[in-house]
C-alpha cells in the first residue's frame, strides 16, 4: 500500500485529501461524507491533521487507523512537536508502526497559545526535524537514543512541510534542504495560489535536492493547493497566514463577486481554485488538497 503510494508520488500523478478530525469522539461521519462522495476513487491516500491551531480535536494516528481500514488507502498521518516529548512520539510511533500507520508528517506545530484549552502549555523538545531523525533511526532499528529495538519496526516513510512563499527565496531553499537533510521524502507546501509561485518552489527543490544530497534519492515536491470560494477567506490568508500569498488578482475578483451575492462570489472562487488546481496538476502532477473537510467542494476540483 505505501510503495504504492511512494511510487506514484515519484513517477507518476500524485494526490492526496486532507481530512480534519473533529471535536468529537466520533470520526466514522467523516469517513461516511467521504464514502458517500466516493473521494476514495479520486485520490491516491488522505492524511489527517494533528490538533490544528492547538484546538482539541479527534486523534490524528486513530482517524489513519480508521481511514485505511475503511478505504485501503494509504494515510499520512500528521503528528506536532507541540503536544508530545521524545517518549511520547516514539511510544506513539512504534504503535502506529504494528497498525501500519505508517506515513507521517512531521510538523513543529502551532503556538500553544492559540488552544481553546486553558492554560495550555506546548512541550516543543525540538522542531519538526527532530521527530524526521527520530523516523530515521526506527528505520535504522534503533530508537533516537540509539538503543537497538526489540524487532524492526516496518519502514517509515516521512514527510514535511514549507512555505508556498517568502521574500528572500534563499531563506525557503535552506528550509526546504534541512527536512530533506533530514530524511523528509515528500516536501508539502503550504497552499499555492499562481504558477510563477509554483515554479519557483520547483527550482528551489530542486537546488535544495542538489545542495544537500546529490547521491542519494531525491525529495519530491507537493503542492498544497486550499480553495477559496469566499473573500474573507482570501483576505485573512492573504493578512494573517505569513508564507501564503494570494494574488491581487483573486482579491479583486473575489471582491467584485462578493459585491454580487452569496452564488456570484462562490462561482468566482472556485473557478479561480478549479482552473488553479488543473494548471498545477498539468505542471506537476503532485498535489496535496485541502478543504477543511468541505468534501463536496474536494470532489468538485477533483472530476
Amino acid at each position: 500500500m505505501f510503495d504504492t503510494l511512494i511510487e506514484k508520488l515519484n513517477t507518476s500523478t500524485y494526490i492526496t485529501l486532507e481530512t480534519t478530525p473533529g471535536h468529537s469522539p466520533l470520526f466514522a461521519p467523516t469517513i461516511e461524507k467521504i464514502a458517500e462522495l466516493e473521494l476514495d476513487k479520486y485520490v491516491d491516500g488522505f492524511s489527517t491533521t494533528d490538533n490544528p491551531l492547538a484546538k482539541l480535536k479527534y486523534n490524528a494516528l486513530f482517524a489513519a487507523k480508521m481511514l485505511q481500514d475503511r478505504f485501503k488507502k494509504p494515510v499520512i498521518a500528521t503528528m506536532a512537536m507541540r503536544d508530545r516529548n521524545k517518549i511520547a512520539l516514539q511510544s506513539d510511533l512504534l504503535g502506529s508502526n504494528e497498525v501500519d500507520i505508517r506515513a507521517i508528517l512531521a510538523l513543529t506545530g502551532d503556538p500553544a497559545t492559540m488552544s481553546d484549552q486553558p492554560h495550555t502549555k506546548g512541550v516543543f523538545e525540538g522542531d519538526s526535524t527532530l521527530l524526521l531523525d527520530i523516523i530515521s533511526a526506527f528505520n535504522a532499528g534503533m530508537d533516537h537514543a540509539g538503543k537497538p529495538l526489540t524487532h524492526q519496526p516496518k519502514h517509515i516513510s516521512a514527510f514535511a512541510v514549507v512555505n508556498s512563499y517568502a521574500k528572500n527565496p534563499k531563506t525557503l531553499q535552506k528550509k526546504i534542504q534541512k527536512k530533506i537533510k533530514h530524511g523528509a521524502i515528500g516536501i508539502i507546501t503550504q497552499p499555492v495560489y499562481d504558477l510563477e509561485s509554483a515554479k519557483l518552489l520547483l527550482e528551489l527543490r530542486d537546488n535544495a535536492n542538489a545542495e544537500c544530497c546529490p547521491d542519494k534519492k531525491k525529495a519530491e515536491l507537493i503542492f498544497g493547493v486550499f480553495p477559496i470560494t469566499k473573500l474573507r477567506t482570501a483576505q485573512f490568508l492573504s493578512a494573517h497566514v505569513p508564507g501564503i500569498n494570494v494574488p491581487d488578482i483573486w482579491l479583486e475578483k473575489l471582491r467584485i463577486a462578493h459585491a454580487k451575492g452569496v452564488e456570484e462570489e462562490y462561482k468566482v472562487g472556485f473557478e479561480l481554485s478549479k482552473t488553479l488546481f488543473d494548471d498545477l496538476k498539468t505542471l506537476h502532477p503532485k498535489i496535496h488538497l485541502m478543504t477543511a473537510n468541505q468534501f463536496q467542494v474536494a470532489k468538485d476540483i477533483l472530476v
